[in-house]
């Protein structure tokens, strides 16, 4: 896959950097490329719902920031990323140390990216596959923003 913007990596790092809720509850950047997208979290106790596994707000979150990073490194660089819609499939209870989660471009279009995260929770050298993100991600004008959304 190919990036219109050769400042991609920058772009997906600032917008991980600057993003207020991730920095609050932990979420950073591992790397991306054309295309794709990686991120991690180490889980502490804000991350746990009640029952003692991570919350799905918290599953949906990584994939959903992760799945915008994958579609900013296809995206022009007069456009921006938001999501238009997802789906989220928990798969089993997330019980682990941290989170690992990679998002992949699968159709990049001029209006809209259709992009997959994978979501896994990992305890030592053990990973499991707890959730997976299915989404549409709009490209927006960066000219213009408040109007064109």
């Amino acid at each position: 896959m190919h990036s219109p913007d050769p400042n991609y990596r920058r772009v997906v790092e600032q917008g991980f950097g600057e993003a207020a809720f991730l920095n609050e509850i932990g979420i950073t950047l591992v790397d991306c490329g054309p295309g794709w997208c990686e991120s991690i979290l180490r889980i502490g106790p804000r991350h746990l719902q009640h029952t003692g596994v991570i919350h799905a707000g918290v599953q949906t979150t990584i994939a959903d920031h992760t799945a915008g990073g994958a579609a900013m490194t296809v995206t022009p660089a007069e456009g921006f990323i938001l999501t238009v819609e997802f789906k989220m499939h928990l798969l089993r209870p997330g019980i682990g140390e941290s989170l690992r989660c990679r998002a992949q471009v699968l159709k990049p279009g001029k209006a809209f990216h259709v992009v997959e995260s994978e979501v896994h929770a990992v305890s030592g050298d053990r990973e499991v596959l707890i959730s997976k993100f299915s989404g549409t991600m709009a490209v927006v004008a960066r000219t213009g923003e408040a109007a064109a959304i």
